[in-house]
């Protein structure tokens, strides 16, 4: 029941862009105690159907630039094999370490956007 209510927060945040996987690896390191290399290998797996989904909704509504997608579709999928590959030769700890260090910069970011949009005007 846990997996069923995760798997939906998860998509939900997905599907509206703002990193679902994030949120997902998060809930699974740090709630369900699974492996940080389990949880980042799972959200691959997740991030299949729930593309698919909301791509098929992005594609009905109009709101894809075909060319910029498959640009930076061929290089995510280069920067992919190159990201897997390194993830399988860091440590547990480090790899946790530099997700958690990620997971700061998205926030700082997030902070700062919002920061200039409501209360900086300019």
């Amino acid at each position: 029941m846990l997996e069923a209510l995760i798997g939906t927060i998860s998509g939900i945040v997905s599907g509206m862009g703002m990193g679902g996987g994030a949120i997902l690896i998060t809930i699974l390191v740090c709630f369900m105690s699974t492996d940080q290399k389990v949880a980042q290998a799972s959200n691959l797996i997740f991030f299949v159907p729930t593309s698919i989904m909301a791509t098929i909704i992005n594609i009905k509504n109009k709101e894809i630039k075909w060319k910029l997608a498959i640009l930076i579709s061929i290089f995510g999928a280069v920067g992919a094999l190159i990201g897997s590959y390194i993830a399988t030769k860091i440590e547990v700890s480090i790899l946790r370490k530099m997700f958690a260090v990620f997971l700061i910069f998205i926030a700082i970011f997030e902070a700062y956007s919002w920061y200039n949009k409501y209360i900086k005007k300019t």
